[in-house]
């Protein structure tokens, strides 16, 4: 199994090189990944395969995969259907199309990610996959994004799913508490299921996230509007993958959780009203697409009906509608997508004469079409056979709820036929014989996926006896006793005439569809409409907070902040228990030498009028800081201070050089008592509060075992750099993560277009002499009144030592102060000092590469380390130690942290290119 999402996930990184050496032919190569994947799920059928591995067993958050016979069905569908969808991309799309590589990187790891999802048997992990399809599903729907309506529905299916997938979450969380496990196997071996309040809340929370996957009523606007996607996102998320996982998740659920409270009360009810409500806007509907929208929404409230109801026999009928409805409704839809291709339109009303002139595509459409309504020999009328039996004979079922739900079913069926023979007819017919349709007729490579389909539907449903021995394994682990087995012909039984009433009401149904066309104001509401007045509602009721918190006055907004600050943790210490507070005024007099400079400097910043002055002082106090850091015995703390407060001076200058160096009278403000009542109580209040959380503690402290940690874990001396590249390595990246997203924002900010990318060169100018000597190679294109000579020879000589210290602090970080983090900040002042000795240009020559490329490589090195991690089948971000000795060189140890650290470096290097390039070198080009 691991094998299999490895594939998936390899064959989405090269998915854009392969479309780009072989064009769209490279979707055949493509779909060999799932083709393949397929082939060992067939070879596993009917066993059961564990696969664990642990990551993080603390927060129960490993991958534990199990592969059954459920898991069995839905891998087969994804999969197999997978491999077809992407066969039909390699004739659907045109040769040259923009993001094809993107979109089939994405469709491929869409694949791995539902099967991930399937056999995920830890339902944390399960979360995550879910989440990684609703993001796919999001860039897929989204493929075309220059069109605004492919903006909307892309946002409105991440939001619809994304809050469902939320909801769930919280529900996953209280179910695995309360089960005491995240197992979904764990959940359906519980002898003594837990009962209560937190129990019925969790069902309902998980519940609401499979509903809105699934598109069911209230929460199924989104799959119309997901009809903007491209044809094959359609066929493959919207009829045989992406909507299949909320019912997944209720199948798979349904053994344990069936007989709570919240389950029928919930599901069954939604499930019929998708079943009517879809099936009847499906008749209101003109563009074929939204006709087989409306009906998959309709057949996933039948799906869920069945799958929802918890007896072997439902199970069974669900199971084999599952598989019928995959086969049809992704026939269908790529049937769509060729009248589109061939016609130009999909709509019903344009469309005259296809069948005449495509009959080989109109049979296909037939045969999928005899399946959708439920017509003999197909599979979907055995499904749907079994559906009508197994609801009447469900013993947890009262016999007017029974009653209730085939009435229901067999109406929703009636409008299955009635919209079946709409969509054949309308595609197909002759209609106006003055109106005849252009026609491109497809090739059989864009024609043999659609009718794979339609031929295993048909095949199913002559050969039931091998689906019924495919299916059953699953029906059986319900409770109860699975007395329903699949067969085409069961004699004359009321199911089947049930089945003939449906196909006569459905035949009416389609002959006064003229009265069912779409009214003015529909008389049940628009939920598309409901959604756009939801999100509204919210925006005027952000607005209304926004306003009411945020007067726009920065003074304002920091001192309630800050009075929060003073109030908040003052009332509740005084409230709480209190310990006692033993402080020494310093530990040498030093201490408190430099503690009264920065006090001083402080009070300075406060009345200086000259912008340059007030931030050198403010500065100093930062400097104060590191020296008491030195002092305390911390000096890779105060190495780190002080390269910080160096960096973040320079930052200052290159900002204040577009401000006049003295502040304006207009802009003078005179001293404010209340702000520095509100600065003095919040010095003292950080003072008091840190002086009472160190006496509070009862416990031995942990920085005593953190050395001996640091060398026996992360094989290292720096106890520092060990926490921030091994044993914390999580939130180290985290916020690097932090740190490229806020500086790509940051620089979107400053220039609204693009980033600046690299810096000029000096050979771009216009002014370049190539014949002239200088100590720095664009000094010449300095204006002489700005030009240091003394600066550019000082920069020569000292600027290869900085790097090599750079270097040097890398190295030895992991033993000594130093690291990733302050090795790349010596090398930012390097290339600070270059710029201010040279220039713009200079800084091109010195360093001509994007800082984007930097900041994306040190994310993507540092995250890749987790990745190798697991690779080796060690926790993630976790270290290895590598000694080995050579000649000359002696002895030597490597620490796997050090690619995670040099990723840190490159970050760092990254954001100090990239404050020198847009805060820098554009605004010298802006101000020249």
């Amino acid at each position: 199994m691991l094998a299999v999402l490895l594939a998936h996930a390899l064959a989405a990184l090269l998915a854009p090189l392969c479309v780009r050496v072989l064009g769209r032919n490279a979707f055949y190569l493509l779909a060999l990944v799932p083709l393949g994947s397929l082939g060992w799920v067939i070879t596993q059928w009917g066993s059961t395969i564990r696969t664990q591995l642990s990551w993080a067993p603390q927060i129960s958050m490993d991958i534990d995969l199990r592969f059954d016979s459920l898991a069995a069905v839905m891998c087969t569908l994804v999969l197999g259907i997978g491999a077809l969808i992407l066969a039909y991309c390699g004739r659907y799309f045109e040769r040259a199309e923009a993001r094809l590589g993107v979109f089939a990187a994405e469709l491929v790891g869409f694949a791995g990610a539902m099967f991930g999802l399937v056999v995920s048997d830890n339902m944390l992990l399960m979360y995550v996959f879910w989440e990684i399809t609703t993001v796919l599903s999001f860039l897929l729907v989204g493929h075309y994004a220059e069109r605004a309506i492919s903006r909307r529905a892309a946002i409105q299916a991440l939001l619809v799913t994304g809050a469902g997938g939320l909801a769930m979450l919280v529900g996953i969380v209280i179910l695995g508490l309360r089960y005491g496990s995240f197992l979904f196997s764990d959940l359906l071996a519980a002898a003594a299921p837990p009962t209560g309040t937190a129990v019925s809340v969790g069902v309902v929370l998980v519940v609401i996230g499979a509903l809105s996957k699934s598109a069911i009523v209230p929460l199924h606007f989104w799959l119309p509007g997901a009809m903007a996607a491209p044809t094959p996102v359609s066929a493959y998320l919207h009829a045989a993958a992406m909507v299949k996982a909320g019912i997944y998740l209720v199948a798979r659920l349904a053994p344990a959780l069936a007989q709570t409270p919240p389950w029928h009360a919930l599901i069954l009810p939604l499930g019929i009203a998708s079943i009517l409500l879809a099936g009847w806007r499906a008749m209101q509907v003109h563009d074929l697409k939204l006709v087989l929208a409306f009906g998959t929404v309709s057949q996933l409230g039948l799906l869920m009906t069945m799958m929802a109801i918890g007896t072997p026999d439902a199970a069974l009928a669900g199971s084999t509608l599952l598989v019928a409805h995959a086969l049809f409704k992704a026939c269908l839809f790529m049937v769509v997508g060729i009248i589109d291709h061939g016609a130009g339109t999909r709509d019903l009303r344009e469309l005259s004469g296809l069948g005449r002139r495509a009959p080989v595509l109109c049979a296909i459409a037939v045969t999928a079409a005899l399946s959708m309504a439920g017509l003999p020999p197909l599979l979907g009328f055995v499904g749907k056979e079994t559906a009508l039996t197994a609801v009447w004979s469900a013993e947890n079922l009262s016999t007017p709820v029974s009653l209730a739900m085939l009435a229901g079913i067999a109406l929703g069926s009636a409008f299955t036929v009635a919209y079946s023979i709409r969509f054949v007819r309308g595609a197909f017919g002759s209609g106006d014989p003055d109106r005849a349709t252009s026609w491109h007729a497809p090739g059989p490579l864009l024609l043999a996926p659609p009718a794979l389909l339609a031929v295993a539907g048909l095949a199913g449903g002559l050969d039931t006896q091998s689906v019924d021995r495919w299916l059953s394994p699953y029906a059986s682990t319900l409770p109860g006793v699975l007395d329903t087995h699949l067969a085409l012909w069961h004699d004359l039984t009321w199911p089947l005439m049930l089945t003939v009433l449906i196909v006569a009401a459905g035949i009416a149904l389609y002959l006064i569809r003229s009265r069912i066309g779409e009214p003015a104001r529909p008389r049940l509401g628009n939920a598309d409409r409901s959604y756009d007045a939801a999100l509204r509602a919210m925006d005027r009721l952000s607005m209304r907070i926004t306003g009411t918190v945020q007067s726009g006055s920065l003074p304002a907004s920091q001192a309630a902040i800050l009075g929060t600050l003073i109030v908040l943790p003052t009332v509740l210490l005084a409230l709480g228990t209190r310990t006692g507070v033993e402080l020494r005024l310093w530990d040498s007099p030093l201490q408190a030498g430099v503690g009264a400079i920065m006090v001083a400097m402080a009070l300075a910043a406060t009345v200086l009028r000259n912008r340059l002055a007030s931030v050198l002082v403010v500065g100093v106090t930062g400097y104060g800081c590191g020296v008491i850091f030195a002092l305390h015995g911390a000096p890779d703390l105060a190495l780190t201070q002080f390269l910080v407060e160096t960096l973040t001076l320079v930052v200052f200058v290159l900002v204040l050089r577009a401000f006049p160096a003295e502040i304006a009278d207009d802009h003078a403000t005179a001293f404010k008592v209340r702000r520095a009542l509100l600065a003095i109580g919040v010095g003292v209040t950080v003072a008091v509060l840190a002086a009472f959380a160190t006496a509070a503690r009862t416990s031995e402290p942990i920085w005593r075992a953190i050395p001996d940690a640091a060398y026996r874990v992360g094989g290292g001396k720096n106890a520092v750099n060990v926490l921030l590249v091994d044993i914390r390595a999580w939130d180290t990246l985290g916020e690097i993560s932090v740190l490229v997203v806020a500086a790509t924002g940051v620089a979107s900010l400053v220039f609204r277009s693009r980033r600046f990318g690299s810096a000029p060169r000096a050979a771009d100018s216009p002014h370049y002499d190539p014949d002239a000597v200088t100590w720095l190679p664009a000094a010449r294109l300095v204006d002489r009144r700005e030009r240091s000579m003394v600066l550019q020879i000082t920069t020569r000589l000292i600027f290869p030592t900085i790097m090599m210290l750079s270097v040097y602090f890398f190295f030895s970080g992991h033993n000594a102060p130093g690291g990733g983090f302050a090795g790349g900040l010596i090398a930012g002042l390097a290339l600070t000092l270059r710029y201010l000795a040279g220039g713009r240009y200079e800084l091109g020559e010195a360093l001509p590469v994007d800082a984007g490329h930097l900041l994306g490589a040190g994310l993507t090195l540092a995250a890749g380390t987790a990745t190798a991690s697991l690779l080796l089948g060690a926790p993630p971000l976790s270290s290895a130690i590598v000694e080995v000795t050579l000649p000359l060189l002696g002895h030597l140890k490597l620490v796997t942290a050090t690619f995670f650290d040099l990723g840190v470096y490159l970050v760092v290097v990254g954001l100090v290119l990239d404050v020198l390039r847009s805060l820098g070198a554009r605004l010298d080009k802006e101000l020249s």
